[in-house]
């Protein structure tokens, strides 16, 4: 049988813990557990696309392949390959020469709000160039999807596979620094980087209208994370940068509601962790955040969207209607479980196979 190659290419990503490495995580997973039985059936052989420093991260059943900065201008390999996925749109280096399909992952166009002028020209040259050299498209939504065929003129075919997101609801648990086990008073949380597009200041208005009660924020520790917790101080906010999964698996559980008022997502994978522990939350109405949260999820909508009055009228109103309805939080988790890892990388394989020209396999789950 005639070898064949696929490369999986995660680019520039040095590190896991933010969305993207999210993704590649558990996209990269879950295709490398297919190796060996693609290799014996198809006579694909798997190749990962990494930085050096992230070494052998899906184990020793696929061949590695290392970036490096000249693979922006050209990038050369001994193999022909079959087909190439870049899993995100902000991959700067190219397929090798000589690729079969080309396929990108766009998680988002964002740059298209909010951002000056030069900015958005330059992110929008550079996106047109790499769909130039792109034969297929997948999108993690509609809105993803639909924001490429508006901005970017892309007439070909669009698979959209949305995301899945992890359960922490039956993983260990450690209470944040300061909090007991079962916390003694309410508190609101919220998930990200806090960069401006995640909107915490919209959620500081809030605290600092709200005084009675407690809002934690949490993310990894970010250079707006830290500047954000060095510029706003108000007595019933707290900051935890750094946390654990135990830790945030806590705080999910934990707390009273969670929100995320973001300005611009692709998909957004907090949210709907929140959602498998059954709790109320509360989203932005903007780019695709109603198409993720879906009818399981209250919204800040409207021109007043996000002044403190109209954010706290929105909360109340959602935990009452979430309190008094006792199949609330069922309906909330079953919202949640859509969103299923082993689903997306069915999805991701049932397109390489049909690119590919190869027969469709049966699901992860089936098997």
């Amino acid at each position: 049988m005639e070898e064949r190659h696929i490369g999986i290419s995660l680019g520039n990503i040095g590190a896991l813990h933010d969305g993207l490495g999210e993704f590649s995580w558990q996209i990269g997973q879950r295709l490398v557990a297919r190796a060996p039985q693609w290799r014996q059936q198809h006579g694909l052989v798997l190749h990962v696309h990494r930085r050096e420093r992230l070494g052998s991260l899906f184990g020793d059943t696929v061949r590695y392949i290392d970036v490096n900065r000249w693979q922006r201008l050209h990038h050369a390999q001994a193999q022909r390959f079959a087909l190439w996925h870049s899993l995100h749109q902000l991959n700067k280096t190219l397929p090798p020469a000589g690729t079969g399909v080309r396929v990108v992952t766009v998680h988002d166009l964002n740059y298209l709000y909010g951002r000056n002028a030069f900015s958005t020209w330059r992110h929008h040259r550079r996106t047109r160039a790499l769909l130039a050299r792109t034969d297929a498209l997948t999108a993690i939504s509609h809105h993803t999807a639909a924001d490429v065929r508006k901005h970017l003129g892309w007439a070909g075919d669009i698979t959209v596979i949305h995301n899945g997101a992890r359960s922490f609801a039956a993983a260990p648990q450690e209470p944040l620094a300061g909090w007991a086990l079962q916390p003694e008073r309410p508190f609101l949380f919220h998930l990200s980087r806090m960069s401006p597009s995640k909107n915490p200041q919209a959620i500081l208005g809030l605290a600092a209208a709200w005084p009675e009660m407690v809002f934690v924020m949490a993310g990894p520790p970010s250079d707006d994370a830290k500047a954000l917790r060095a510029a706003n101080r108000l007595p019933n906010v707290q900051y935890h940068l750094g946390v654990s999964d135990a830790q945030k698996a806590w705080a999910y559980g934990a707390c009273a509601g969670f929100l995320f008022p973001s300005l611009t997502e692709g998909f957004g994978l907090p949210p709907i962790e929140a959602m498998h522990f059954g709790k109320p939350v509360f989203l932005s109405a903007l780019t695709c955040l109603p198409e993720i949260g879906g009818e399981a999820a209250d919204y800040f909508e409207g021109p007043q969207a996000f002044e403190p009055a109209a954010m706290r009228a929105v909360v109340e109103r959602g935990l009452v209607r979430h309190a008094a309805d006792p199949g609330r939080s069922a309906a909330v988790r079953a919202h949640a479980a859509q969103f299923s890892w082993d689903r997306a990388a069915d999805a991701y394989a049932a397109l390489y196979l049909r690119l590919l020209g190869l027969p469709a396999e049966a699901p992860a789950a089936a098997r």
